[in-house]
């Protein structure tokens, strides 16, 4: 990338700015994402990526979303650590059925220094050794502990914002907003890319939604990844009565996360199981290049579509999953 493309990303959006790009006319705001989408990618490609959860349920974190919350009375079932001979075999089938990046969640309220991160070390080096981008979200961690997984080959760390500071708190008790924001400070500064992103469909309002992408845009660097989730609503948890996110309220999510960080990969995340793929195809036209897919038709521990759906859908609108580099 050249200097003067370079100088195109910016880092100062007001929200003002934010808000009158969110509320343009949506087909404005749709061919813009996309003009803009087509300068800085291969429209053509998807980035599929599979996500794995290596350790799920009994988190003592509260939040609202989620069904891995220990306090929550949910159908969720309690697992252990993964065997890593499990997750490397887990690997290569997402690599054989197109996946280029790969990514590992345990349900941790944050990394402690003892055997399971050195399994999870292992981990990361067995899936690098594959040749794939490898992720992981363990929730908080510190900065020599991200420099122990970026000497292990960890491409990306993957620690979402959720939703605005303002909003924050009506969301999650048992941290806060700035613990959030020093974890991708240790990830960026080991060197590691930055995965981070936000959940729509949590009650809160759209200055809220705006405001979230307002501290994404304007880090010193751009998350080289900006998942958008619609709530998976699980029941047991407080926000299961919520109502679904309305398709169009994705659609301008991500086209202004396109708009306002044009570099980045956009994830079409969380709730594409309540989506068509045409609404999908908005989606993809909007700005997404990226999906998360998998053999398990889960996603973490809520529904999603499997390989063999993904694929014919992607078939049908004429886009490939991108190859591993």
């Amino acid at each position: 990338m050249s200097e003067t493309t370079q100088k195109i990303l910016r880092h100062d959006w007001t929200k003002e700015e934010l808000i009158a790009i969110y509320n343009k006319p949506l087909l404005t705001l749709v061919f813009e994402a996309a003009a803009l989408h087509r300068e800085w990618h291969n429209a053509e490609e998807v980035q599929m990526s599979t996500l794995l959860s290596v350790k799920t349920g009994g988190c003592p974190e509260d939040c609202s979303y989620c069904g891995q919350a220990a306090r929550y009375h949910t159908d969720i079932q309690v697992q252990a650590l993964l065997p890593t001979e499990t997750v490397i075999s887990h690997a290569k089938k997402a690599k054989a059925h197109g996946s280029s990046r790969f990514c590992m969640a345990a349900a941790w309220r944050e990394v402690r220094d003892n055997r399971d991160f050195d399994r999870i070390i292992d981990m990361v080096k067995g899936v690098n050794a594959l040749g794939m981008e490898v992720c992981c979200t363990l929730g908080m961690l510190t900065e020599t502990q991200a420099q122990r997984l970026q000497e292990a080959g960890l491409y990306a760390y993957n620690h979402n914002l959720d939703t605005s500071a303002e909003y924050y708190d009506e969301i999650i008790s048992t941290r806060t907003f700035d613990n959030r924001i020093n974890t991708i400070q240790h990830v960026r500064n080991a060197g590691i890319t930055v995965c981070s992103g936000g959940i729509i469909g949590l009650g809160e309002s759209t200055a809220d939604r705006i405001a979230m992408l307002r501290t994404l845009a304007n880090m010193e660097k751009h998350p080289e990844s900006v998942p958008i989730n619609a709530l998976a609503r699980v029941k047991g948890t407080p926000l299961e009565n919520n109502p679904k996110v309305d398709t169009w309220d994705m659609v301008r999510m991500i086209a202004t996360a396109r708009i306002a960080m044009p570099a980045s990969m956009v994830r079409l995340s969380a709730g594409r199981t309540e989506m068509t793929t045409m609404e999908q195809a908005w989606c993809f036209m909007a700005g997404a290049n990226s999906i998360f897919t998998g053999e398990r038709e889960k996603l973490l521990v809520t529904p999603n579509p499997g390989i063999s759906e993904d694929l014919d859908m992607l078939a049908t609108l004429g886009l490939k999953p991108m190859m591993c580099s």
